[in-house]
């Protein structure tokens, strides 16, 4: 009598290229927060064009120390499931499923949930919408990326591709032209430096760089992707470094031509701050072009959680401590396929009920736990496996990581201090986490 053996299990495709992968990080992280966020953090900079681009920089140059730090660690384990992979390799399987877990039960999918009602509300501007369609339209935005990523890895990138060049080339289009036409920075409310250091002046800046964060909110989701990076030990680290550079580029460029199309006051004064700019540069009627751009991003920044945090959820499967099922690749399109439709069914759920509000309020802050963590790993990996092929090294070892790793303990330090009862109910969310692991763990059957 002969015994079978299981078929190997399949695995996904290599197929996402260098410019992929930057487009994938640009197109990811670009969703409405650029459009929105600058007004916001010049007014929490007192107005004063200088200490806000200070805190843009700063931003800027800490979400760079980050992709930097995990450039390194995509390279040396590119496989699926990006910050997952690092901290189950690094601190253990726990650890690793709490990041996960979460991730499933509100960041991404609370995420997507949010993007849903966002396209929602944009696309309620340009058709008029009753509560049920307004529901239906941001479940439908959700279905649609879906299928388009179950589909196949090519169809996804390809829509984000083109979608990510075009909300680029929009911002780029609407800062020239801000520049070209605009008066802003010769007007009389236009100063720099020129805010008093104190205490309460760093208290401001500081909740502004939390803003300029929030813009940034998603450039390290590429990493769940280096599963399906061709020749990742070359490409992935300069992908994410790349792609989040020309991000740099791009947001101080927007800044520039918001600033020079409404002058400061006027880009303190609103949280519209791109439809305002088109209205003022080319009357009212063009502010509707706004919408359509605002609405293509939003569809762009759904679409690339669907292609990158599905791979968290299939990783921990192929680990078996979550459903088996997910770790399935579709015989025909090559996919995490089931990963894909369950992660959408449930931030469908949660768009519809509204319930993702709460849930994100309470464990966005977890996230810059996790990436925290996950930085950390550079740490314990470089000392555990000394001899590891490392085909980028992040430079400035040790003080970059330090530096970031530093910055999102300040960050959540923060969060606790200031909002403790959000908090904690948010580590407490984290922390279901911890039985839901001991059940898997003990179910796993099979080598």
């Amino acid at each position: 009598m002969t015994v079978s053996t299981p078929a190997p299990p399949r695995e996904l495709r290599r197929v996402l290229t260098l410019r992929d992968l930057v487009l994938v990080v640009v197109g990811v992280t670009i969703g409405s927060g650029i459009f929105t966020v600058p007004g916001a953090v010049l007014r929490r900079s007192g107005e004063d064009l200088g200490v806000a681009l200070l805190v843009w920089l700063l931003g800027s140059v800490l979400v760079l120390l980050g992709a930097l730090t995990f450039g390194e660690l995509g390279a040396m384990l590119p496989d699926a499931g990006g910050s997952y992979a690092y901290v189950r390799e690094a601190f253990g399987p726990l650890p690793a499923f709490l990041l996960g877990w979460t991730l499933f039960l509100a960041i991404n999918t609370g995420g997507t949930a949010t993007l849903a009602v966002a396209f929602a509300n944009y696309l309620g501007e340009l058709v008029p919408l009753a509560p049920a369609a307004h529901k239906l339209a941001g479940v439908a935005m959700i279905a649609a990326v879906a299928a388009v990523n179950i589909r196949g890895v090519r169809q996804a990138v390809s829509v984000q591709n083109w979608s990510t060049g075009l909300k680029v080339g929009a911002l780029l289009a609407l800062a020239v032209a801000g520049v070209a036409l605009g008066d802003g920075f010769h007007r009389s409310d236009a100063r720099a430096f020129t805010t008093p250091l104190s205490l309460a002046s760093l208290s401001t800046a500081g909740v502004a760089l939390l803003g300029v964060l929030w813009a940034y909110e998603g450039w390290q989701n590429v990493t769940n992707s280096a599963g399906e990076a061709g020749d990742p030990q070359r490409t992935f680290a300069r992908g994410i470094v790349f792609g989040t550079a020309a991000l740099v580029a791009i947001y101080l460029t927007a800044n520039a031509g918001y600033v020079a199309a409404l002058g400061p006051a006027g880009v303190a004064a609103t949280d519209r701050v791109a439809a305002d700019a088109v209205r003022t540069l080319f009357g009212s009627g063009a502010a509707r072009l706004v919408t359509l751009v605002i609405l293509v991003s939003i569809f762009s920044a759904a679409n690339g959680m669907a292609l990158t945090g599905p791979r968290m959820y299939f990783a921990m499967a192929r680990d078996r401590v979550f459903f088996r099922a997910l770790g399935d690749v579709h015989p025909r399109f090559s996919t995490p396929a089931l990963a894909i439709a369950v992660s959408s069914a449930w931030a469908m759920l949660l768009a519809v009920s509204g319930t993702f509000e709460q849930l994100f309020t309470y464990v966005v802050f977890a996230s810059w736990i996790f990436a925290a963590l996950a930085a950390a790993s550079i740490f314990v990996l470089r000392r555990r496996r000394p001899d590891a092929p490392r085909p980028f090294r992040v430079p400035g070892y040790p003080v970059t990581p330090a530096l970031f790793i530093a910055t999102a303990a300040a960050i959540v330090g923060n969060t606790i201090v200031a909002r403790p009862v959000q908090a904690l109910i948010g580590l407490g969310i984290v922390a279901t986490g911890v039985p839901a692991y001991f059940v898997w763990r003990r179910g796993r059957t099979g080598p």
